[in-house]
């Protein structure tokens, strides 16, 4: 038998993390180290792998009931090579390190085990209910494979420069980073404008770190409630960016 697809063989390398192409994850382990990886996340393996369900703490049982946030993951053991992949994503690895990484859980593809995560608050006084409103807060030291609607954008934010970035799009920030949450909309120039701009609510990041944006957005947020009639709506007045909801920090 010939075709090109032979073309798309194994990637050989010695990493324990690699990507075999741009939507595809490969990961090497050796029996004495377990990977977490999303559920039904596997698509194929080599070797002698295990796949098992992977342990709630109550604390963390309580926080998905509460929040809805979590990882739902599996534990892969054994050894050999597992390839991971969710929805032909793209995959993107990224070392943590003492900074730590807050990221919605739904962009996370694979962890080591021996990472620390946890739910973290990130609403505002006002309840805002799009998303954002709880994450998932990533530390220690190790690899975490995250995975994006097309090629993402990396932003870089230094204390000169901040970032603005659409709640919808936001995947992950570092931890370090110190987040306000406004409206796109504020009081002085609305009268001004010709129409709804679809622009929701956005994210601005300060400090020393970066945050990756993907190139998609889900339904923005523009039933959330911080308050009462039309100004609430859209943050305008003293329930916007340059009212109630100034140096609003999620934490």
């Amino acid at each position: 038998m010939q075709s090109p697809l032979f073309a798309y063989t194994e990637a050989q390398t010695q990493e324990r993390y690699a990507l075999q192409n741009s939507q595809l994850l490969r990961v090497a382990l050796t029996g004495q180290d377990d990977v977490l990886a999303r559920k039904g996340a596997m698509v194929a393996y080599q070797g002698l792998m295990e796949f098992d369900g992977e342990y709630r703490s109550a604390g963390q049982r309580r926080a998905r009931a509460r929040t809805g946030e979590g990882l739902d993951l599996m534990r892969v053991s054994g050894q050999g090579t597992v390839y991971l992949a969710n929805l032909a994503q793209y995959v993107h690895i990224v070392d943590v390190d003492r900074d730590g990484l807050t990221v919605d859980s739904a962009y996370v593809l694979a962890l080591d085990s021996t990472l620390h995560h946890e739910v973290i608050a990130v609403d505002s006084q006002y309840g805002i209910s799009g998303t954002g409103k709880y994450q998932i807060n990533i530390t220690g030291t190790g690899k975490v494979a995250l995975m994006t609607s097309g090629k993402p954008l990396m932003m870089r934010v230094t204390p000169e420069t901040y970032v603005n970035v659409d709640a919808d799009a936001i995947v992950a920030w570092s931890t370090s980073l110190r987040v306000q949450m406004q409206a796109q909309t504020y009081s002085s120039p609305v009268r001004r404008r010709r129409g709804n701009t679809g622009e929701g609510w956005e994210l601005s990041f300060l400090g020393q770190g970066f945050a990756l944006v993907q190139p998609s957005e889900l339904l923005p947020p523009q039933d959330a409630a911080i308050g009462g009639g039309i100004a609430a709506q859209f943050g305008v007045g003293q329930q916007g960016a340059r009212g109630q909801n100034q140096g609003n920090a999620w934490s």
